[in-house]
């Protein structure tokens, strides 16, 4: 039997920026149009499930973190959210430092202003709900299932989830390469693709020293907790980094992670509690590359910003976070309603966002599964001397 040939999302959004990017430098103005319509109408239908999306995915999430009970679980949760809030944070402090002499004079005149051409057509598809709104009834019809239980409730949360997943996995997942094209086609017809794509590389090599810099730290942090070389034991998760990096999911490197766990000396039971659970909730990784490419596109688009409305803006995504493991570009998707209504992002920031983030899709998971094994070290530190 033949297998069947699969090529991965990474490399359906590279091949389609570099396709608009030598399709733009010839294609006619009808045909680029033609792209910007697609994308016109596709931004819509996206606008339009960004709530469903987080409705879907966080509620049973917190549903399920409400459901644990003890001290292990609050401890636990409490550490991943610190940590993933640290990693934005330091994200934040490093993009405004380096940030403006790696962008230089390609500021306002490189993107802000690229959609110029106009959509034949386009259908207007507003939300049933505002991004804000959606997140609070997430969170109360979570843990009002968590404390009730509702077992009704509760699956049809479970169905509706699957029905997201189902339309981001089958839809949405699809066409993004599609409107990824068009986004680098129109901006490569307008004379700005080069000048970005500059950027992004620049960009993505900060980003990259970043999750390395994470690693030492969160190690160097649990190896003087538990009185251990911080090297030894990072080299110890070295296998789940690199199965990371393969797969591109937490979920699915959670075995390597686990037996990674427990040669690094902690106990079965922890390793079995912490690791699942932190594959869920702890994601300073992808915390880390959202915050840099915020900073990064906002200084581009001259857009105004500060350190409160970024300090606001990660502590809210370290929560969205937790509805991103499972799901195929799950952070970026679960990040693009705080994105729009705390940032002020519209089409263009969130497509380039899209763009910017799967490019290093594989390295900010291997940073979240790696520093799963640091907080289960400390983890499990804690727990034996109670």
């Amino acid at each position: 039997m033949k297998k069947s040939f699969h090529l991965g999302l990474l490399p359906r959004i590279i091949i389609a920026i570099v396709l608009g990017i030598v399709f733009g430098l010839f294609f006619p103005k009808p045909v680029v149009r033609l792209f910007v319509t697609f994308n016109s109408i596709f931004s819509n239908f996206l606008q339009f499930l960004i709530p469903l999306i987080i409705i879907g995915l966080v509620t049973p999430a917190i549903s399920d973190i409400g459901n644990g009970a003890g001290r292990l679980l609050l401890i636990t949760v409490a550490i991943a959210y610190c940590d993933t809030v640290f990693a934005g944070l330091l994200s934040y402090g490093t993009s405004v430092s380096v940030f403006p002499k790696l962008i230089g004079g390609t500021s306002t005149s490189a993107i802000a202003e690229f959609e110029n051409l106009e959509p034949y057509f386009t259908i207007q598809i507003p939300p049933m709900v505002d991004v804000m709104a959606s997140l609070v009834f997430a969170f109360t019809l979570g843990l009002g299932m968590a404390f009730f239980g509702s077992p009704h409730l509760k699956k049809f949360a479970e169905e509706f989830k699957e029905i997201v997943v189902k339309t981001i996995e089958v839809v949405i997942i699809p066409l993004l390469p599609i409107y990824i094209f068009g986004i680098f086609l129109n901006m490569t017809h307008t004379g700005q693709a080069f000048g970005v794509i500059k950027v992004f590389i620049s960009i993505i090599g900060v980003i990259f020293l970043l999750h390395i810099f994470l690693l030492v730290f969160q190690y160097c942090l649990a190896g003087g907790i538990v009185g251990r070389n911080p090297f030894k034991l990072l080299g110890k998760m070295l296998p789940a980094y690199f199965t990371a990096l393969g797969t591109s999911s937490s979920a699915a490197t959670i075995p390597v992670t686990l037996e990674c766990t427990k040669k690094n000396g902690v106990s079965d039971e922890i390793a079995g509690f912490t690791v699942p659970l932190c594959a869920t909730i702890h994601l300073s990784g992808s915390c880390l590359k959202i915050t840099a490419c915020a900073v990064a596109l906002m200084m581009m688009q001259g857009m105004e910003f500060d350190f409160w409305m970024f300090l606001g803006f990660i502590m809210m995504l370290g929560v969205m976070m937790v509805a991103a493991p499972g799901v195929p570009g799950g952070a970026i998707m679960a990040a693009l309603g705080v994105l729009s209504t705390m940032l002020g992002f519209g089409e263009q920031e969130q497509a380039l966002m899209i763009a910017l983030y799967i490019t290093m899709d594989n390295f900010g998971t291997a940073c979240n599964v790696t520093g799963d094994g640091a907080i289960a070290l400390v983890i499990d530190k804690m727990f034996r001397r109670s």
